[in-house]
C-alpha cells in the first residue's frame, strides 16, 4: 500500500503517474516528521537500500549523502554527492520493513547514522514536498509497487544492448573509421561507436564540424550497412554566436534561463559563453526535443546527454571574485600559506557554484522559480525534452538515449551512466553496488564508463571491468582525452579481451529477456543477495549481485587475484567461461568457495532449478539468433523467454513464452 504525506505547496515534479491522496493524520508521519526534517532510530541490525547512484555500499548506513546533482568527476569515498538525485530508499530491520520516497526537487541530505550511530536524520531544504509511505511484506514488493507509483522504465533498441567503444578524442571521421576497422581486423565484437565533442562546429550542439567531419550522413550510413550505429554526444549549454540558429531562436523565443534582472543567464562550458535552455519549461522541452531531428534525419539512431547537471565552468561572479582575491594580494610579501589558499580556492570555486545556480530562474507553467530551489530537475527535463520529441519524430522505432544527470522520472525517457567515474579497481565495486539502487529508482539501462573514463587502464583492469560489465545492459568503454587508449585492441592479449566480449553476444537473449521481463514487471534487473536470501551471511554481502531470476554473479575486483571466495544461498550449477567458450560446469554445495577464475576466465552461478538461453559467437547485435540456441543450467528447468524485433516500441508480455 502507498500512503502520501504533503506539506505546504510542492513545486510539481512529474516524478509520478499515479494519483495518491494525501493522509496527513497517517499515525506514521506525525511519528517520523518534525518540520523539515525527518528521523528513524536504526541500530545494527537496520539496513538502508536504494538512493539511486549514490557512493558507497548497497547498505547505505555510516555516511552521509545528498540529493544535489553535481559535476564532480573525482567519486572519491568522501563525495557526498554525484550526478544524481534519486530519493527513494526502503528501509528492512527485525521489526519492519518500508519504503519511503521524497518528491521533492531542493536538496535533501541524508544523514544515515553517521552524525549518530542510532540516527538517520533526513533535512529537506525546501518547505514543500511530498514523501510517499510504502509499505508490503518484502524489499521485492516495495520496490514493485515504487516503480508502479513512478511509471514504466525506458526501453531502448536491442541492439543497443551490444557493446559500444567510446573515447573522448576522436577528432575526426578517420578517427571513426580506424575504430571500426580495428574491431573489424581484430575480431572485436562491436555495435556502437560513440562520438564526444570534438564532432560538433566550435561546441555547438545539433552543428557538424565539416573540415572533421566533411559527411557525416553518409559516414553513418556506411557504419550502420555494417551494423554498427554512430551516438554523438548533446550538451546542455548553447553557445552564444550570431547567425547560430539554435542560439537565435531560443533568444527569440525566450527559451533560455534568466537571471535575476530578466536578462538571458550567461555562464561558461566547452562552447564558451552559453545560455542554458529552460527545461522546466513545455515549450522550451518541445523546442529543443525538436532539434534532434537534425541529426536523426542524418541517419543517427541514439544520443546521450550530458554536462546537464548543469554544469557551468565559470560566470562573471566567479571571474570577478578570482580577480579579486589576486589583486588582495598583489605586491604583497608576506604572503602566508592560508593566503595562498584563498587565492587558489577562488579559482576552484568559480566551477558549479551555488551562487551561480542562485542567479539562475525557471519558467515553470508561467511561475518564475529560481534554479537552485529545483535544480535536480534539471538534466531529467532535458533528457525528457528529448525522449518526448524523439517519440514524435520515430514514433514506431525506439531510439537509444541515456544521460549523466537525472531525477526520479527521468527514467521513462532514457538511460544513465554513471558518470566520470576513475581507472581505479575500487570503482569496478562501486560500479556494481550503484546498480543496485539505480534499478530500485526505476532506472534499467544503466551502466559505467568500462576501465574508467580519467586515469589509465591497465590490461589486468580492463579484463576484470569488462566481465562484470558484461551484464549491465549499457556496456560501454569510454575514456578522457590525455588518458591512456583504452580500445581493446591497444593491448598485448587482445584474443582474451575479445572473448569476453564474444561471452556478451552470447549471452545476449537472456540480458535482453531479463531486461525485458523486469521492465513489464516492475522487477529489479540487479538484486543484492539480501533481497532474496534472508540469512545472516547473505544480508551483509555487497559483491554479489543476482541478475533476474536465474544468475548470481561475483566478480573479482581486486588486483593481482587469481580468483575469490563465493558464497552460495543455496546450490547453484558454477559456469566458468574461457575463450569465447564454456570451459566447464559444476554443481556446487551452498556455502562459501574458494572460485579460481585466471584473468581471461570469469564465472557465473546459475541458480537451482534455473536454465538460461546461450546463443552463438557473433560480432554484432545483428548477428545473433536470437530464435536458436543452446541452454546453461539445469536440464529439467524452463525458462519464460522474452522475443521480439528489438525495435519495436510496442512491447507486452505476449512476446514471453515458456520452452
Amino acid at each position: 500500500m502507498i500512503f502520501k504525506y504533503r506539506r505546504g505547496n510542492p513545486i510539481k515534479t512529474d516524478s509520478t503517474v499515479m494519483y495518491i491522496e494525501s493522509n496527513n493524520e497517517l499515525d506514521f508521519f506525525n511519528k517520523i516528521i518534525k518540520d523539515k526534517k525527518i528521523l528513524f532510530d536504526i541500530d545494527e541490525n537496520t539496513f538502508v537500500y536504494g538512493l539511486g547512484g549514490s557512493n558507497r555500499g548497497i547498505n547505505k548506513i555510516g555516511y552521509t549523502y545528498t540529493s544535489y546533482c553535481s559535476d564532480d568527476p573525482v567519486h572519491t569515498e568522501d563525495k557526498t554527492s554525484l550526478y544524481a538525485a534519486q530519493n527513494f530508499f526502503v528501509i528492512k530491520n527485525k521489526k519492519d520493513i518500508f519504503g519511503i520516497f521524497i518528491d521533492s526537487p531542493s536538496k535533501i541530505t541524508y544523514d544515515v547514522g553517521f552524525t549518530e550511530i542510532d540516527k538517520f536524520n533526513i533535512e529537506i531544504e525546501s518547505e514543500d514536498y511530498d514523501i510517499y509511505y510504502i509499505k508490503s511484506k518484502t524489499i521485492l514488493d516495495i520496490v514493485k509497487e515504487f516503480r508502479k507509483l513512478v511509471g514504466r522504465s525506458y526501453i531502448p533498441p536491442r541492439w543497443a544492448f551490444g557493446y559500444g567503444q567510446s573515447r573522448w578524442g576522436y577528432m575526426n571521421e578517420e578517427d571513426i573509421i580506424r575504430v571500426y576497422d580495428k574491431h573489424y581486423e581484430n575480431n572485436i565484437g562491436l555495435d556502437m561507436i560513440y562520438l564526444d565533442i570534438d564532432y560538433m562546429d566550435n561546441f555547438k550542439d545539433f552543428t557538424i564540424n565539416k573540415e572533421r567531419f566533411p559527411d557525416l550522413e553518409k559516414l553513418v550510413k556506411n557504419l550502420k550497412n555494417k551494423n554498427v550505429r554512430l551516438i554523438p554526444i548533446i550538451d546542455a549549454g548553447v553557445k552564444i554566436e550570431k547567425g547560430y540558429d539554435v542560439y537565435e531562436e531560443g533568444v527569440k523565443k525566450g527559451y533560455f534561463c534568466k537571471d535575476e534582472k530578466g536578462n538571458d543567464f550567461v555562464g561558461s562550458v566547452w562552447p564558451g559563453l552559453v545560455h542554458f535552455p529552460d527545461f522546466l519549461n513545455k515549450d522550451a522541452r518541445e523546442w529543443f526535443g525538436m532539434k534532434y531531428k537534425y541529426l536523426i534525419d542524418k541517419g543517427i539512431e541514439g544520443f546521450w546527454n550530458d554536462m546537464n547537471e548543469p554544469a557551468i565552468f565559470f560566470t562573471d561572479r566567479g571571474i570577478e571574485n578570482m580577480f579579486s582575491k589576486i589583486e588582495k594580494y598583489r605586491g604583497k610579501k608576506d604572503i602566508g600559506v592560508f593566503d595562498l589558499w584563498e587565492m587558489k580556492d577562488s579559482f576552484m570555486e568559480m566551477n558549479n557554484s551555488d551562487l551561480d545556480y542562485k542567479k539562475m530562474y525557471h519558467n515553470l507553467d508561467g511561475n518564475i522559480i529560481n534554479h537552485y530551489n529545483v535544480h535536480n530537475l534539471y538534466g531529467y527535463n532535458m533528457t525528457r525534452s528529448a525522449g518526448e520529441m524523439i517519440e514524435k519524430i520515430s514514433p514506431e522505432e525506439r531510439k537509444l538515449l541515456f544521460s549523466r544527470a537525472s531525477f526520479i522520472g527521468m527514467h521513462r525517457y532514457g538511460g544513465i551512466w554513471t558518470g566520470d567515474n576513475f581507472s581505479w579497481w575500487s570503482h569496478i565495486l562501486l560500479s556494481m553496488q550503484q546498480m543496485v539502487g539505480l534499478n530500485m529508482c526505476g532506472f534499467m539501462y544503466i551502466g559505467s564508463d568500462i576501465g574508467g573514463f580519467s586515469g589509465n587502464c591497465s590490461e589486468d583492469l580492463m579484463m576484470r571491468w569488462l566481465e562484470f560489465a558484461t551484464f549491465t545492459p549499457l556496456m560501454r568503454n569510454h575514456s578522457a582525452i590525455g588518458t591512456r587508449n583504452q580500445e581493446l585492441y591497444q593491448y598485448k592479449n587482445i584474443n582474451k579481451l575479445s572473448s569476453i566480449i564474444d561471452i556478451r553476444y552470447r549471452l545476449l537473449p537472456y540480458i535482453y529477456s531479463t531486461f525485458m521481463k523486469c521492465v513489464l514487471r516492475d522487477e529489479m534487473y540487479f538484486k543484492p543477495l539480501a533481497f532474496e536470501f534472508d540469512d545472516e551471511i547473505s544480508i551483509r554481502i555487497d559483491d554479489q549481485l543476482l541478475i533476474g531470476d536465474e544468475i548470481m554473479i561475483a566478480p573479482v575486483y581486486k588486483a593481482n587475484q587469481n580468483g575469490r571466495i563465493v558464497y552460495l544461498p543455496e546450490e547453484m550449477k558454477m559456469v566458468k567461461f574461457k575463450e569465447s567458450n564454456v570451459l566447464c560446469e559444476e554443481i556446487l554445495e551452498k556455502g562459501h568457495h574458494y572460485i579460481k577464475t585466471e584473468l581471461d576466465e570469469f564465472c557465473i552461478f546459475i541458480r537451482k532449478g534455473k536454465k538460461i538461453p546461450y546463443a552463438n559467437i557473433a560480432k554484432n547485435e545483428s548477428e545473433v539468433n536470437f530464435d536458436v540456441f543452446n541452454f546453461l543450467g539445469y536440464d529439467n528447468a524452463t525458462y519464460e523467454y522474452y522475443n521480439d524485433n528489438g525495435i519495436v516500441r510496442e512491447v507486452s508480455e505476449k512476446y514471453i513464452k515458456t520452452i
